[in-house]
């Protein structure tokens, strides 16, 4: 495996998004194994493209690697991660020990969030913890930064200094609770806000011109990589809330080559996102490789990025 040490951005995620360039971050799920190398290799296609890349916690409650262990490996090859850090399977104590662990290891972005309920995942008798939820989870960190922990008790080995973002959905059919949610982690901490999967742009525009009007965070539009008319139809089924509009599902079936059109489509959208927020998120599952060449389809330039000479594949 090669040493890619190196392979470092010339500016952290954290001063890209205080400096308001136009943010790109990218999703890579962790191994379901004790083997990195697919993921490392997803994570290599998207250098001087992304300014960080997001690391699942456990995504639709399905088995992988804990991202706390998958994002010191992606450090380890100068990769930055964004560490994602769902309630669902973790107490406060443990939430506060690998947020201390995290920060040792040289991990600063956290992107908190609640968790997708254990009955949609591949072990749906297994014990939900849920002991706090996002917003709470931002008050954490908050403390954390601060030098104390959840009881206001000092950290005796150091304050934490962490990044923390959270999630957001302006597609949300309740728009005083989008409002009241969005305020609240606000309040709560949150530096960046990544949003789910977008198809309504209009609604993107609205929350953007009045909820988040003048938060001064910037908000990424969650951009997704359809690869077939039966692929969005399946998360039409499947992932709660989503609602992909019947012209993109035809546009999908209808198209010789349905994968280019996605890539097409995802590239459009991006070009949309540019003109209403701060940045974009792509989810291209299993097809990470993609995220390149959508963006290059978008017109969206490498980011200022300085790398090292790499011999070797990771």
């Amino acid at each position: 495996m090669a040493d890619t040490s190196n392979f470092l951005s010339s500016i952290s995620f954290r001063d890209a998004a205080r400096n308001g360039d136009f943010l790109i971050t990218a999703e890579v799920a962790p191994p379901k194994g004790g083997n990195p190398e697919h993921m490392l290799r997803m994570a290599a296609t998207l250098k001087g493209r992304v300014h960080a890349v997001n690391i699942t916690d456990g995504s639709r409650a399905v088995l992988r690697m804990t991202p706390l262990a998958a994002s010191a490996i992606l450090l380890k090859h100068g990769i930055e991660p964004i560490c994602q850090f769902a309630c669902r399977d973790r107490n406060r104590i443990a939430m506060q020990a690998d947020l201390m662990g995290a920060h040792a290891l040289g991990i600063r972005n956290i992107l908190a969030l609640t968790g997708d309920p254990v009955k949609a995942g591949d072990h749906p008798n297994c014990k939900g913890v849920f002991d706090l939820e996002a917003v709470r989870l931002l008050q954490v960190i908050q403390k954390l930064n601060l030098g104390v922990d959840f009881n206001d008790k000092p950290l005796t080995d150091g304050e934490l200094d962490l990044f923390p973002g959270a999630a957001v959905d302006p597609q949300c059919s309740s728009w005083s609770g989008l409002q009241s949610r969005f305020e609240k982690k606000l309040a709560a901490g949150a530096q960046f806000f990544q949003s789910q999967l977008i198809t309504d742009f209009d609604r993107l525009q609205k929350f953007m011109d009045g909820i988040a009007a003048g938060c001064n965070k910037p908000i990424l539009a969650g951009i997704f990589l359809l690869k077939s008319a039966k692929n969005a139809e399946f998360i039409n089924r499947m992932v709660p809330g989503v609602n992909i509009p019947q012209d993109i599902i035809d546009r999908l079936a209808a198209a010789p080559d349905p994968l280019q059109e996605g890539m097409k489509i995802a590239s459009e959208q991006v070009q949309f996102a540019k003109q209403l927020c701060q940045g974009v998120h792509l989810m291209a599952v299993k097809r990470e490789d993609l995220i390149a060449p959508i963006l290059d389809m978008a017109g969206i330039a490498p980011i200022g990025k300085v790398y090292a000479q790499v011999d070797g594949n990771f």
